[in-house]
């Protein structure tokens, strides 16, 4: 195989979105054809990258001496490539029937398109100036998502997202910059690049540096108080916010936390440090505070929202313990996390496409109307909340046991706040769910009267991720058999 076929996932979405706004499509299923096609056609090319991955970094383009735009696949970059390459298709289904009432769909799904060249930029990025580079582009290619509305309400939550961001991404350079000036290497190492004598006596400098790094990566993780934009975000249209908020954005910047982590500071130079302990704080205050929220926000979206805030911080927070249980516990979130999520959003959008109601208060007795959406509501709520065997539970087992193993203040701290928050989490959800299922007190049947679940192309999506819920359940060993595998590499 060509080692620059590596480029192809980047490239070949990149260009094939940006091209179609300037096709005149005759009706809109042409157009949807195409946006599919192009969707499912990268998710192939990324499958048969991975299964025959080219050895070695792949120099796409030199800026200017080290800095290079290079690509690589290793065991990291492939978990969120296929989870990428798994979920963009079935979503781009989901937003066809969303979107049609909707307009601007060319504009829409171009802009759509081209983040899922950019999001796998960042999977398969092989160096920090590659990670940090497409880590910006993802911010200007979702704006106008955010902003696909163009309410008020949209405008205001696309200043706030891009204001978020470059305040972020400002934090970000700082850890950019010392990795260039004292790492061996810009290129991702497992282990990380600093050492020899260039750091001595620079120690604790670079450990601030290196809370400064992830606190900028942690914008887009929505890490507590840099969460702001995350909430306001929901009010763009579902299939935005579910990318959002289980895929692109948010896990973009918990993978690249895991990256900066792992494979350029280097655990051995961080651990039993205030540099670990500080990030640990952090997500262990984004998990309580993301978890309250929800069980107070009565806005259907927005709960689901700041559930978001606070799981992202699961991820980070086992992979703060920065050992190898708890960097195959924080991928193994990071992978469930992103189907349990997904499903959620595309239930609560569907609520709204259906019935145009926004709030928890409004979903009285909707849950025999639209049984195939509260079904996977319903499996969504448990793997959600952790009742086994559904693969949040396994996930959270995986963050508890490598908590103990860890055996610090800190992480035993962190078991705690896991069960307070799964507490949490079963509040918000149930609640939820409850109010689907067994409507208050003077309910009117009558108020609901012909609503049904949404078409042929939503409900699709629900069923396969239902099935995949299940079968995510049942074989979690063989996932973390892989996850271990990555983490001794480490």
């Amino acid at each position: 195989m060509n080692k620059y076929m590596i480029l192809i996932p980047v490239l070949f979405p990149l260009l094939a979105g940006a091209v179609l706004p300037l096709f005149h499509f005759k009706k809109r299923k042409y157009r949807n054809i195409y946006t599919e096609a192009v969707t499912l056609l990268n998710s192939i090319i990324v499958i048969v990258l991975l299964l025959n991955a080219p050895e070695g970094n792949i120099r796409a383009l030199n800026l200017a001496g080290d800095l290079e735009i290079t690509f690589h696949v290793d065991g990291l970059g492939s978990v969120f490539a296929v989870l990428i390459a798994v979920l963009w298709p079935i979503a781009t289904l989901y937003a066809f029937e969303y979107m049609e009432h909707l307009g601007k769909e060319n504009t829409f799904f171009a802009f759509y398109t081209m983040t899922y060249g950019v999001t796998m930029g960042i999977a398969l990025a092989a160096n920090l100036m590659t990670l940090y580079m497409f880590y910006e582009m993802l911010t200007l290619v979702t704006l106008p998502l955010v902003m696909a509305g163009m309410s008020r309400e949209a405008i205001m939550a696309g200043r706030k997202y891009i204001l978020y961001s470059m305040g972020g991404a400002a934090f970000a350079f700082i850890g950019f910059i010392f990795i260039f000036t004292y790492g061996t290497t810009m290129n991702f190492i497992p282990g990380g690049v600093l050492a020899g004598a260039a750091i001595e006596g620079k120690e604790n400098l670079l450990r601030v540096v290196y809370v400064l790094a992830v606190l900028g990566f942690g914008v887009k993780a929505a890490v507590f108080p840099f969460h702001g934009w995350l909430p306001s975000a929901s009010i763009a249209p579902t299939p935005v916010t579910a990318l959002l908020h289980a895929v692109a954005v948010v896990k973009a910047g918990a993978f690249a936390i895991i990256r900066i982590t792992y494979y350029s500071f280097g655990t051995s130079f961080l651990k039993d440090t205030f540099a670990q302990y500080i990030i640990m704080f952090f997500s262990m205050a984004t998990i309580l505070y993301g978890s309250a929220r929800a069980v107070k926000e009565p806005h259907f979206k927005r709960r689901l929202a700041y559930s978001t805030v606070s799981n992202l911080s699961y991820i980070i927070f086992g992979a703060a313990l920065m050992t190898p249980l708890g960097f195959g516990a924080a991928l193994s979130h990071m992978i469930y996390h992103a189907v349990i999520k997904i499903t959620l959003f595309f239930c609560a959008g569907a609520v709204l496409c259906k019935t145009h109601k926004e709030y928890v208060k409004e979903l009285d007795g909707l849950g025999y109307k639209m049984k195939v959406t509260f079904a996977a509501f319903t499996v969504g709520s448990f793997s959600l909340i952790g009742i086994p065997p559904f693969p949040g539970f396994i996930s959270k087992w995986n963050l508890c046991t490598a908590a103990v193993q860890q055996g610090s203040g800190p992480a035993y701290a962190g078991i705690g706040v896991l069960l307070i928050s799964a507490l949490l989490t079963a509040i918000y959800m149930l609640t939820t769910l409850f109010r689907a299922y067994f409507p208050t007190e003077g309910f009117n049947p009558d108020s609901i009267k012909g609503i049904k679940d949404p078409g042929w192309q939503m409900c699709v999506t629900f069923v396969i991720f239902i099935a995949a819920m299940f079968i995510l359940g049942f074989t979690s060993p063989y996932l973390m058999r892989y996850f271990d595998g990555i983490a001794k590499m480490l």
